[in-house]
């Protein structure tokens, strides 16, 4: 069982309305050039949820939360936060990014509601079960960070295929699948992808097209 003082950041553990809602709002700010976000919290269980309202009341601290109801247990929910050159929850870039998600209909903790409610929570983004993606939009290969290490990445088939050489890869080939695997691994161990990422590989629910991607993060965040 998960620690209540332990962050869960995968969001592969929110329902699939908010994994499309999620991915779709990186997708966007990394179209507006915003490419420095990345999540700190998904889905939250109830037992944690009650741990941090009591942060400021009954636990030493800062509030962190308004409230014992949150969608992050019911895996509707997720917050961000701003990696460098900005502070952790710069406001301004956290602004942008809000007025990103309400043109796709996610709710945002920073809209005039939650401000005239006195509940103002920037870094916070949700959606209802019912979300669907607005008319125009599609969605590519984003890749969502879940540290600060990582940026947003968002992968453009033919452009990778033009762009990047990789070896003749053989999904069916035993030493490739090892080498991979490796790869990854490390990769894992030095923060710079989730774990989920390998599981997915070792479980063969893995494309092509996404295994490109995180080769493509991962050796950009090595390169620099």
């Amino acid at each position: 069982m998960t620690s209540i003082t332990t962050t869960c950041r995968d969001i592969a553990e929110l329902l699939p309305a908010a994994q499309t809602a999620c991915r779709l709002l990186f997708q966007e700010c990394f179209k507006a050039g915003i490419k420095n976000i990345f999540i700190t919290e998904t889905y939250r269980s109830q037992e944690r949820q009650k741990y941090l309202y009591a942060q400021g009341r009954t636990r030493p601290g800062q509030i962190v939360t308004w409230t014992l109801d949150s969608n992050h247990k019911s895996r509707l929910a997720w917050d961000i936060a701003v990696g460098t050159p900005q502070s952790l929850y710069d406001v301004a870039t956290l602004n942008k990014v809000g007025a990103i998600a309400m043109r796709l209909g996610i709710t945002w903790g920073g809209q005039p509601s939650w401000v005239k409610a006195g509940a103002v929570d920037r870094p916070h983004f949700e959606v209802k079960s019912s979300w669907k993606m607005p008319a125009g939009y599609k969605l590519g290969q984003v890749i969502v960070p879940s540290n600060s290490k990582m940026q947003v990445q968002l992968v453009v088939e033919d452009k990778t295929k033009e762009e990047i050489k990789m070896p003749n890869w053989n999904p069916g080939s035993p030493a490739m699948k090892t080498e991979t695997e490796n790869f990854i691994a490390q990769a894992v161990k030095d923060g710079i992808i989730q774990e989920s990422h390998l599981k997915d590989l070792q479980n063969g629910t893995m494309t092509t097209d996404r295994l490109i991607g995180l080769f493509i993060t991962i050796q950009q965040r090595r390169n620099k």
